[in-house]
């Protein structure tokens, strides 16, 4: 039995939309009080004493160290005789951008975007501080290696859309979009709204496509940048996520869910934007796309076709390693694509589509752990068939101690990548599953709009499902099945193990989102009402309380052992979440509850020690072999 921090119960309880809602622990929403901070150091404590006891701990900080100690590239991007890409070489903590085979010196903390010039002489990059991403924007010449423009703050998840002369580019600033000149104080405001926007600009500097996502869908611009003309709409309020780009061949390429759930591609003439016909239909959400000198090369997760250039028709596939994830496609100056492949035991590496000789070559190695992968097939409540892929050792028999990952939302599709955290569970004698779920992308715009708002509860009924399937199948226990998830997953983790307690012994919960009636209020909440709705809204509200995790703690309930992770500078998902939820079950239950604080952190934090303290947390609490 777990002795819990104390925690002041208030007896606040609001009527909203004719519902009691009882919010005992909303002191704990500011975290700059001395009570709160208090009640940090006492759960620090507690943590630190739990972890001491660990016996698994530092054999697994060192083995995820090893599986971690590994070469990584990204996609190559070519701007005139350079060619950039980002690596991280064994034994490095963070990854280093590279121009050719020399390493750039940015001076940073956290490198968050980066966009070289048409030519390759100047790179825009976005670095922050802390993990924030509050992200400021710089420019270098890239030949001298000195800094010649910025800082220009306010540049959160802005993409940079250079003009072809590399003096000039649009980005977006306080969620605007403007044209920014180099060495010019004041900006052109282009668009004055608030949204996330893309960017693209074609390579002779004519064209500026603009898209600006609004949940499922999202709005688009066209500007003819030889006229003065202010940006045409093109598409607004259509049910469908659609960009759209001019290609080298001068020729409008619209990719589209509009009429097709897995996406296809459309072309058209810029000057009459408005007329799309069909192009390209992939059977699978597509993913990327190069154009090439006379083939189109289409991505769609875990494939590359190759397609006429002219009529949009297969002419065939692209070799690839197996059956991994294939990462964004980049086209260079001599008839050639790039990509990276990685899978669940294969870190990223980097391949070369040659279209002259149609042979594919990599362009790294590397041994691999011999693990097994299986997909499987498994029914949710509702009927629907989804797929659950589990990693084991070879020759594995028998119920194991099981973690089932998970994500369910924004369109976010899970392909297999490596993992050293999950390598080290599988190599310890632990199974490893991800759960395909609803609000994912893995079968397109369809599969994601039947995991947000007022359907959101079929998530996680797909998420316990997958829990149920694997015990009756004798892979694994209750005694010996933990749940995994950060983010949005944090949220589907919370859900399904105060929806279903009995199912699961531990829970790892990071960066969760768990007061459903608040979350508007905080992080990036604002930005997520498509997704999960708004608590101003009767309707929804009454959804979002139906499900709000922090609301379904009930007191004597046995929960399974549940850790949470949180980061303080996490802008995303405020730590509230967690902390609230925490002090919740810890009232509520007598399991184990922990929460592990890291004050100087963001969202997508994530490092060697914390992988190997909540690999030793669900190894203790699932009965793993240490």
């Amino acid at each position: 039995m777990q002795s819990h921090p104390c925690a002041e119960r208030l007896p606040l309880v609001e009527q909203v939309h004719g519902y009691a809602v009882a919010d005992p622990y909303r002191w704990l929403e500011d975290a700059s009080t001395a009570e709160t901070q208090r009640w940090l150091e006492e759960q620090d404590d507690a943590w630190l004493e739990y972890a001491a006891g660990l016996s698994s701990r530092y054999r697994l900080r060192n083995r995820v160290r090893e599986l971690s100690n590994v070469a990584t590239v990204s996609t190559p991007v070519w701007r005139g005789e350079r060619c950039f890409t980002v690596r991280r070489e064994p034994g490095q903590q963070h990854p280093v951008l590279y121009v050719d085979d020399t390493p750039l010196d940015l001076n940073l903390t956290t490198l968050d975007a980066w966009q070289p010039s048409p030519d390759g002489s100047r790179l825009a990059f976005q670095v922050s501080q802390g993990g924030d991403e509050q992200s400021v924007l710089y420019v270098l010449d890239v030949t001298t290696g000195q800094l010649i423009d910025g800082p220009i703050d306010g540049c959160r998840y802005s993409p940079i859309a250079w003009l072809p002369d590399g003096k000039s580019f649009y980005y977006v600033r306080f969620r605007q979009v403007r044209r920014h000149e180099l060495g010019v104080p004041d900006d052109t405001t282009i668009l004055p709204g608030e949204a996330s926007y893309g960017l693209e600009i074609s390579a002779d500097g004519r064209w500026l496509t603009i898209s600006a996502a609004r949940g499922a869908a999202n709005d688009l611009w066209l500007a003819d940048l030889s006229t003065d003309e202010p940006p045409r709409p093109i598409q607004q309020g259509v049910d469908a996520t659609t960009i759209m780009t001019v290609g080298p061949d001068g020729r409008l390429y619209v990719v589209t869910t509009r009429g097709a759930p897995t996406g296809r591609i459309c072309i058209g003439d810029p000057t009459r934007p408005t007329e799309w016909h069909g192009y390209i239909s992939p059977h699978k959400p597509l993913t990327g796309l190069a154009i090439l000198d006379d083939i189109v090369l289409v991505g769609t997760g875990q494939a590359i076709t190759i397609h006429d250039r002219e009529s949009g028709r297969e002419l065939g596939t692209v070799d690839v390693p197996g059956i991994g994830s294939i990462g964004s496609l980049s086209a260079d100056s001599q008839n050639r694509a790039w990509f990276t492949y990685t899978d669940s035991v294969t870190p990223p590496r980097v391949y070369c589509y040659d279209a002259s000789t149609g042979q594919t070559s990599s362009q790294s190695a590397g041994n691999q752990p011999t693990v097994e992968t299986n997909s499987r097939t498994y029914t949710s409540p509702d009927g629907t068939e989804l797929e659950l892929r589990a990693i084991t050792k070879p020759d594995s028999d028998g119920p194991r101690p099981t973690i089932l990952y998970g994500y369910g939302g924004f369109g976010q599709t899970l392909t297999p990548t490596y993992s050293a955290f999950a390598l080290a569970w599988v190599e310890a004698g632990g199974v490893f599953v991800t759960a395909h779920v609803r609000g994912g992308g893995e079968r397109g715009a369809e599969s994601h709009r039947e995991g947000i708002l007022h359907n959101k509860q079929k998530v996680f009924d797909d998420f316990i499902a997958a829990a149920e399937y694997l015990i009756a199948e004798g892979w694994t226990t209750p005694e010996q099945l933990a749940l995994c998830g950060e983010s949005n997953g944090g949220l589907l983790v919370a859900a399904a193990l105060t929806q279903r307690p009995e199912l699961f012994a531990a829970a790892v919960c990071s960066a969760p989102l768990t007061d459903m009636a608040r979350y508007e209020l905080s992080g990036l909440g604002e930005r997520w009402v498509p997704e999960f709705g708004s608590a101003k809204d009767p309707d929804q509200f009454r959804t979002l309380l139906a499900y709000s995790p922090y609301h379904q703690v009930a007191a004597g309930v046995k929960y399974p052992a549940v850790l949470f992770t949180v980061f303080g500078n996490d802008t995303r998902v405020d730590p509230l979440h967690a902390r609230k939820m925490c002090a919740a079950l810890q009232h509520a239950t007598e399991s184990t509850i922990l929460l592990r604080n890291e004050p100087d952190a963001g969202h997508v934090s994530g490092g060697i020690s914390l992988a190997a303290d909540m690999l030793a947390f669900l190894a203790d609490q699932t009965g793993l072999a240490s």
